[in-house]
């Protein structure tokens, strides 16, 4: 018997799903993106779905309910951003203990509904059971692209620039004061002066505003993801899947004065959170050299490295000037 954790979750989506073959002339994209693309006339469809499980994604011991069901909307919307999409539509899926009472479940959609009326998205259907344990989320999420404008991972070209939008590991540094509150067991937690922490953390924003700036600019990314799992690990799938290396810079890593803060409090180093602790739901994409001087006024967007050949592979460059080769280590469902 193989242990699913030798695969991991991406080897193992790719292990399940090697050797499956399209048979509809409408599916132009389908596993190994942010999303699936579907050719359904004018536009392109594109399609994303997310699971959250309580006890693995979330603990309700001190994420609201109202805040679970927005992050889980936009978490969602961000995929379809990630393709350079407008997300259009969702359907909610939920399974239910009996220990929800139907106002936790009414406050759960109000965070849903909140999200989808600042999106401009359609809540139009979905599924309830009942569950034996814990709450589970599952959200589909439908947006729609022109053809010309969709970007995929796999678009990235030598001496492309690398960018990010927003700053990184701050919801990872969010969740680590959430978590030494709770463990603390103190009757008043103190978030005192880090509310900016938990609110990346328990309510983060899908980067339509980057997109919009873009467009504004005449930039149109030639790879591109959310920053869901974290960088290292976003940054490796793009390189991957568009046959390249990559050189980022550690200095040019955006990272917020709180979350360096908390960092140096709880002995942790902050860049190694930048680079691996996800959830920061951050654009992340490459672009050619020839927009420089366009993505410069973009507000609260960093160019932090370049794309380089392949033999070279994928590396840190630290302030002193060392290379460091970069890793894997973000959020993986199926590891201890």
């Amino acid at each position: 018997m193989t242990e699913i954790s030798k695969y991991g979750e991406f080897g193992l989506i790719k292990h399940l799903t090697k050797d499956i073959q399209y048979v509809q002339q409408s599916t132009k994209k389908g596993v190994g993106d942010d999303c699936a693309v579907m050719d359904f006339g004018t536009k392109k469809v594109l399609m994303t779905t997310d699971m959250l499980l309580e006890g693995i994604h979330f603990n309700l011991e001190y994420v609201p309910l109202k805040h679970l069901g927005y992050k889980a909307a936009v978490v969602n919307f961000s995929d379809i951003y990630a393709m350079n999409g407008t997300p259009t539509q969702i359907t909610v899926s939920l399974g239910i203990s009996k220990r929800f009472s139907v106002e936790d479940i009414e406050a759960l959609y109000s965070g849903i509904r909140l999200a989808c009326e600042r999106y401009h998205v359609d809540l139009v259907g979905g599924d309830t059971c009942a569950s034996m344990t814990w709450l589970t989320i599952s959200i589909t999420c439908l947006g729609t692209a022109a053809a010309k404008d969709i970007v995929y991972r796999n678009g990235a070209k030598l001496n492309d620039l690398i960018c990010v939008s927003g700053n990184l590991g701050t919801a990872y540094m969010g969740l680590q004061l959430l978590e030494r509150e709770r463990l603390a067991n103190a009757e008043q937690p103190d978030f005192a002066g880090k509310e900016y922490l938990l609110e990346r953390q328990l309510k983060p924003e899908a980067r339509r505003d980057i997109l919009e700036a873009l467009r504004k600019a005449g930039v149109k990314p030639t790879a591109m993801m959310d920053v869901s799992d974290g960088l290292s690990s976003e940054l490796l799938h793009i390189c991957t899947q568009s046959g390249v290396g990559c050189c980022i810079y550690e200095d040019k890593l955006p990272i917020d004065f709180e979350a360096a803060a908390l960092a140096e409090e709880m002995n942790l180093n902050i860049v190694t959170c930048a680079l691996n602790g996800g959830e920061d739901y951050e654009l992340l994409f490459t672009c050619s050299l020839d927009d420089y001087e366009k993505l410069i006024p973009v507000d609260d967007l960093y160019i932090i490295g370049h794309i380089t050949k392949p033999e070279f592979g994928c590396n840190l460059i630290g302030r002193n000037g060392e290379e460091l080769p970069l890793k894997a280590q973000g959020w993986n469902a199926f590891e201890e």
